[in-house]
Order: structure tokens, then C-alpha cells, then sequence
């Protein structure tokens, strides 16, 4: 639980009041955690050890027992029911020493089944700080289990016990806020809040703490959450064949997660900051990923790098559209055949392989449902996907040429985006042998979000890379990230004439239909160890609006997160 300062236990607090259980519990902790020793577990009497999950009396009366000792403030009892005493009896102890917690009555509810150890119950808290008090309600969820050891049923102690907001290293504060609050708007001064537009929680939280100041506001008394600095961690395995490839977020930009106020005793005066998103973009986004399980999108704008939208199925969890790590699947063969284009390896509408198998560095590729195109071009191989049209060049191939050209051409893996929170800007590393020729098609280490692949079709729409971003970099005078080259001319021509050709012709015809002429896309499908079905790509382009979105364990890209990406051009801005 991070550092924290050892206080003196307090024992005075309002009486338990736990349903009709509260004199029982209150008479003897002692005799209750007695009995929760599963009978009297033997250990030098030779008698024998409880095993087995905690029946449902044990796990009621283990939650009652700790919760009642919390509530009285009875620190070292509720510590000594949990299977970490030394950890649970700093977070109670700050609880009321940090977080000024002056009382708080809690109420278990009823386990999901009979047999779960799983137990909701509700806080409510008097926070007293400068002489003024204020009251906070909030679930959360303990968990019990027996030890092994001598056959005690205690609380599975987590950090989340306290506050479900709560990880490792995390505290819970109330005292003077170190930045302002601001009140965000949209590029066209419309309101932004947690409240209209769930997926933008973090993200606001993440604005505040870096550009608070800048805003102009006024810092002023909450009860919040310090965050440890930690890195975030990848939600996902990978892909098929790679390794675990994690995202590391900008140093320069906020914290992974940021601090998160939960409680305003005294607000203070927010600052107003305008943002590039548009309110009605991030409405459909937001829509969008409701109806779906585990979706995520971002829109941007290609002629400036302007982010529209950004939205995801579980708006509090971890914010894979910005920090996600996946493997990108067919949507890399766009970044791949610029490269192929570049060096003349593949020609739009020349003559090019398109087995049904092609063996490399010891693996066997094959397309999906084993299909081939006989005497068929560059074109049709990219519109239906080809895995093995890209393999058959990776002979031709230097390790690193893969790398040089997401991180040259397509700002990717440099690790200098600077968008306004923490992002992970992708990852192409150097790799060789079949790990090399699987990263052609977005698997191998290759590593994206949906962030990044919404610049991949911004830089091919534009034919230049601009580096996403959130916040006018005008307000604190960073510097956005720049790729060193620009693609061709040649090669951006063909690449749009091959997305376009994908969203007629190809994998992508049914999302992208009746969207125009100035408009491209491409399909992908990523398989994931221990998945049943593969997380579904889609980018695209049209007009002044490129999106990228992943629907993760769904299916096939043009039909899953395909109809994502449509909703995003159509809305447009």
C-alpha cells in the first residue's frame, strides 16, 4: 500500500449496527474469529486442519466479524481477520488518518450464490476535514477464503477492500488538491463530463492533471485517489506466436491512471479547457461501444491530427483505445505495404503470389480457410487479405526494415507522443525469422491500439504523419512528435487506391458501402493464445475523418468492429 505513516489507533467510532448479527459480533471479535478457524483447525493438539471453501455461515461470519471490527475502528482486530494483517492494518489505519474518514457505518449484502465467497457491502463515510464535515457513500466487495495453514476462513486482503478504486501502492487523501479542476470543453465549447460521455472518466482526470494549471482554475479541498507510479500493463497476451509486448506510456504526459477525486468538500474554481474532441463524434463512439462487449475506437482528424473521439465498452477499466498493447492483425498490412510499395516489391496492380501455404523460418502460414489466388495482383491480395502475399517477400527482407518504416514513415514506436494523458504509441520490434515474417501481417511482437491505427489511415489519407493529440499543444508549448520521412507520393497514391479498393472490392465492401470515392479501409483479424475467436480490426478513412476500432474475442474485423468504424465516418465532423 505505498508509504505510509504509522498513527495511533483509534477506538472510538458510532456502534455497529449490522442487521440483527451486531451484539453477537460486538460481545467477542475473539470468539469470532475463533469460530472462523473452520471448528478449531488442530495444529500441536493433532487435530485435524479444516479444508475445503468456506461454507456460507463461515463466510458470513467472517465479513460481519471484520466489518464490524473496521467500523469501531478497531484496526488491529479488523487486520488480524485478514490474510495480510501488516498491509490491511496500514490502509485502515490511513483510512482514517489520510483519507480523514471520522466514521463510517458499512452493511455486508448478500453473495451473488449461496456458495460464493464474494461479498458486496456499502460504506458510508463522514469525511471531517477544517472543521467541516461531509458524507461519501460507495460500494465495494471483500473476498474470504480458508488458509491453507491451519484452516482459517479470513478476508482476502486487497487494497480494493477499501475503496474499489484502490490498487497496490495507491492512497486515499483528503486535504488541499495539488492541481485545479477544470471544466473541459469540446472544439466547439460544448461541455464535456463524465456524466454525458462515460469513456471520457479517465480521460478528463488525465487532462486535469496535466493541464489543471495552464487552465486557470482555482485548487480546492477533495477526498481523492493518489495513484502509484506505476507503468500500465498490457490487457492482452498478445498474439499468436509473440511474446507479451507491454506498453509503456510517455513520461512527459499524465500518469498511466491518474489521480481521481471522488469527493469535493470545497471544489474550488475550475479552469476551462478546450479540447479537440467533438461532442457529437465521441456521442456515436460512446453509443457504439455500449452495444458491444470489450470495443474500442478513436477518431481522428487526418489533416491535423486532431482527436475526435475516443470511447470504450468498460468506460472505467483500463483504456485500451489509448493504452491498449494488441497485436494489430491484418490492419499492419497497411504500414507492410508501404514498405513493399517503397522498395518495388509489390505493385497495385502487378502480378503477385498468393499460395495457399508459404513456409518460413520454421513456421507454415496459410490464409483464412486456406484459400489462394491464382495468377491474381498486389491489389487482390490485399483486398482479401493475403497472408501468404506478404509472407512470400519477407525473404527479400532485412530484420529491421519493418521497424524503420512504422517508426519512420508512421511516427509508431518512438515513444515521443505527447497527446495530453498516457498513450502507448506502438510497438514494431526488430525481430527475426518466422517472429519477422509474422509481424508482416500483425502478429509476431508487433503491438497496437486502436489510437495508433487510426493515425495509420490519418497518414495515409493525408500522406503525411500527424501526431494525434488532444489538447492544442499552443496551451504548454510541447512539441508534438514528427516521423523523419514522408511516404512517397507514388506510394500514398497506391495506398489509397488499395483501401479504396478494399472498401468496394474487398473484406471491407459491407462497412464501407455507399461511403464515396475519397474513402479506404482495411480488415483485420488477430488470433490471441487461448482465445477462441480472434479480436476484429477495422480502419478506415473518408474524407477528413480516419478511425480505427477493436473489438476484442468477437470474430473477424469487417464484421465486428467494421460496423464501429462506419458509424464514425458517417457522424464525421
Amino acid at each position: 500500500m505505498g508509504k505510509r505513516r504509522r498513527a495511533t489507533e483509534r477506538k472510538k467510532a458510532h456502534p455497529a449496527v449490522l442487521g440483527g448479527a451486531a451484539v453477537a459480533i460486538v460481545c467477542g471479535v475473539g470468539v469470532a474469529a475463533y469460530a472462523l478457524s473452520g471448528g478449531g483447525g488442530g495444529d500441536s493438539d493433532g487435530k485435524t486442519v479444516a479444508t475445503g471453501p468456506p461454507t456460507a455461515a463461515e463466510v458470513r461470519t467472517t465479513t460481519r466479524a471484520f466489518l464490524t471490527a473496521w467500523e469501531k475502528g478497531d484496526v488491529a482486530g479488523a487486520a488480524a481477520l485478514t490474510d495480510d494483517r501488516k498491509a490491511a492494518r496500514a490502509a485502515l489505519t490511513a483510512y482514517r488518518e489520510e483519507a480523514k474518514v471520522s466514521a463510517v457505518r458499512l452493511r455486508p449484502g448478500k453473495p451473488a450464490t449461496p456458495k460464493s465467497a464474494k461479498v458486496p457491502f456499502k460504506a458510508a463515510a463522514t469525511i471531517s476535514y477544517g472543521g467541516k464535515d461531509k458524507a461519501y457513500a460507495y460500494d465495494s466487495t471483500l473476498s474470504v477464503a480458508r488458509r491453507a495453514a491451519d484452516g482459517r476462513v479470513l478476508v482476502s486482503w486487497r487494497p480494493s477492500v477499501v475503496h474499489p478504486e484502490l490498487r497496490d501502492g495507491d492512497r486515499l487523501v483528503t486535504g488541499p488538491a495539488g492541481v485545479p479542476p477544470i471544466k473541459a470543453v469540446d472544439r466547439d465549447g460544448d461541455p464535456l463530463t463524465a456524466a454525458k460521455y462515460p469513456s471520457l472518466g479517465t480521460v478528463l482526470d488525465g487532462l486535469r492533471e496535466k493541464f489543471g494549471k495552464e487552465a486557470g482554475g482555482k485548487a480546492g479541498v477533495e477526498l481523492r485517489v493518489v495513484r502509484a507510479d506505476a507503468k500500465s500493463a498490457d490487457d492482452s497476451k498478445g498474439g499468436k506466436g509473440g511474446g507479451d509486448a507491454k506498453g509503456t506510456a510517455k513520461k512527459g504526459d499524465a500518469k498511466d491512471t491518474p489521480d481521481k477525486t471522488l469527493l469535493a468538500l470545497s471544489p474550488g474554481t475550475p479552469g476551462t479547457l478546450k479540447t479537440t474532441i467533438s461532442a457529437r463524434t465521441q456521442a456515436a463512439a460512446e453509443k457504439q461501444t455500449q452495444k458491444r462487449k470489450r470495443a474500442s475506437v478513436v477518431v481522428v482528424k487526418p489533416s491535423t491530427g486532431e482527436i475526435l473521439a475516443v470511447a470504450n465498452s468498460n468506460p472505467g477499466g483500463f483504456n485500451t483505445a489509448f493504452q491498449g498493447s494488441l497485436a494489430p492483425g491484418s490492419t499492419m498490412k497497411v504500414i507492410t505495404s508501404s514498405m513493399l510499395l517503397e522498395k518495388r516489391l509489390a505493385g497495385v496492380d502487378k502480378k503477385h503470389p498468393c499460395p495457399k501455404y508459404k513456409a518460413y523460418g520454421g513456421w507454415k502460414f496459410q490464409n483464412d480457410d486456406k484459400f489462394q489466388i491464382k495468377d491474381g495482383t498486389f491489389r487482390a491480395s490485399f483486398a482479401r487479405s493475403c497472408n501468404t502475399a506478404f509472407i512470400t517477400q519477407a525473404e527479400k527482407l532485412s530484420n529491421d526494415d519493418l521497424t524503420k518504416q512504422a517508426q519512420d514513415v508512421f511516427g509508431l514506436g518512438r515513444d515521443n507522443w505527447s497527446i495530453g494523458v498516457s498513450s502507448f504509441d506502438g510497438a514494431v520490434p526488430v525481430q527475426s525469422h518466422a517472429q519477422m515474417a509474422a509481424s508482416l501481417i500483425g502478429q509476431g511482437g508487433v503491438r497496437m491500439n486502436p489510437l495508433n491505427m487510426a493515425s495509420v489511415a490519418a497518414t495515409v489519407k493525408s500522406g503525411t504523419f500527424r501526431q494525434p493529440y488532444l489538447v492544442s499543444p499552443d496551451l504548454d508549448d510541447r512539441q508534438l512528435a514528427t516521423a523523419p520521412r514522408k511516404m512517397s507520393g507514388r506510394t500514398a497514391s497506391a495506398l489509397r487506391e488499395l483501401m479504396h479498393y478494399t472498401g468496394v472490392s474487398g473484406t471491407a465492401a459491407k462497412p464501407m458501402a455507399g461511403l464515396g470515392a475519397d474513402s479506404g479501409a482495411k480488415t483485420g483479424s488477430a488470433e490471441v493464445d487461448g482465445q477462441k475467436k480472434p479480436n476484429g480490426w477495422f480502419t478506415a478513412y473518408r474524407g477528413d475523418v480516419a478511425a480505427a476500432a477493436v473489438v476484442q474475442a468477437a470474430g473477424h474485423g469487417g464484421e465486428t468492429a467494421g460496423p464501429v468504424v462506419r458509424a464514425m465516418l458517417l457522424v464525421g465532423k
